[in-house]
């Protein structure tokens, strides 16, 4: 009887987690659809681009003026205004994202804590567009007081990338303290042991061992910095511009596909389909970046099983 009794109540437990594990699976799947729907969409609007009779592929990648109106489509200029912006981003947002999380993981006080969490969290909240308008009225003025108004002009990409890189600082912090957190303790106890200080553990022994932890998080920093749209549409200028020079104006790829979206360009015209054709390269690039990531993620995970 015991055993009858039993048996039911089970059958009915695995049915019930049958059903839940049905509705993740359907979930999981739903983002891998939502995922290939986009890259569909892009390669197929984007094939529109590339078929032009005046498109050539090898002009595309290698060219160096970008205005489709006139026929010209090498987009150079806007990758080279993108990568400016994300590495200046970088320059800022990881040092400083990587000591904040140091700070949290290994010598802040519960009271210190609890005041740092909270104001991540309020700059992760914070809407890009306020981080543009913060960009082009706070952070041009001082570059232009530092530097000097006749080198910096109004509209430039330091500005935006500085911006871009307190932007992802509280993505930097939150993940780089998740991946020093996830260090064995075990390995501070026997520095310490060793007679090591506190900050030779910390530098010699807890960040070489979160390395490819911390390696996966800035690459994800990267992508999140390359795809960002408001900062760079309202202050790294408008106009594509092939320039080494940080301080000065150019366009990156995500402002012109902003501009252009927003603008008076006809349907299926040759402007309107390459911002598809933009799109799909920010996709693969932020796609790639992303599958490193998880590369540096799995070995993370490996090296502590």
């Amino acid at each position: 009887m015991h055993e009858h009794s039993v048996h039911p109540f089970g059958k009915r437990k695995r049915i019930h987690e049958r059903i839940i594990e049905t509705i993740l699976f359907l979930f999981a799947l739903l983002s891998i659809l939502i995922t290939v729907g986009i890259a569909f969409i892009l390669i197929r609007e984007s094939y529109l681009f590339f078929s032009d009779p005046d498109v050539r592929l090898l002009d595309f990648l290698t060219g160096k003026k970008w205005q489709p109106m006139i026929g010209l489509f090498g987009f150079l200029p806007l990758l080279n205004a993108t990568l400016t912006t994300s590495i200046i981003a970088m320059f800022l947002g990881i040092p400083l994202g990587l000591f904040v999380a140091i700070y949290l993981s290994e010598y802040a006080t519960d009271r210190a804590r609890g005041i740092l969490k909270p104001t991540l969290e309020v700059l992760a909240g914070i809407p890009t567009i306020v981080y543009g308008y913060f960009a082009l009225t706070f952070m041009t003025p001082m570059l232009r007081s530092i530097f000097g108004q006749a080198n910096v002009q109004i509209y430039n990409t330091a500005s935006a990338g500085l911006v871009i890189g307190i932007l992802v600082l509280p993505m930097i912090a939150t993940m780089a303290e998740d991946a020093i957190s996830a260090v064995p303790q075990e390995l501070r106890l026997a520095s310490h042991a060793l007679g090591a200080t506190k900050i030779e553990t910390t530098f010699k022994v807890v960040i070489p061992a979160a390395l490819s932890g911390l390696s996966a998080t800035f690459l994800l920093a990267l992508s999140r910095a390359i795809g960002e749209t408001m900062i760079v549409a309202l202050a790294a200028g408008a106009g594509p511009k092939l320039t080494a020079n940080p301080f000065e104006s150019a366009e990156t790829i995500t402002g012109y596909m902003v501009r252009i979206s927003g603008g008076d360009v006809s349907y299926n015209s040759i402007d309107y389909n390459s911002i598809f054709a933009l799109g799909l390269v920010l996709f693969i690039i932020t796609f790639t970046l992303n599958l490193t990531s998880r590369k540096f993620s799995s070995l993370f995970h490996q090296e502590y099983d």
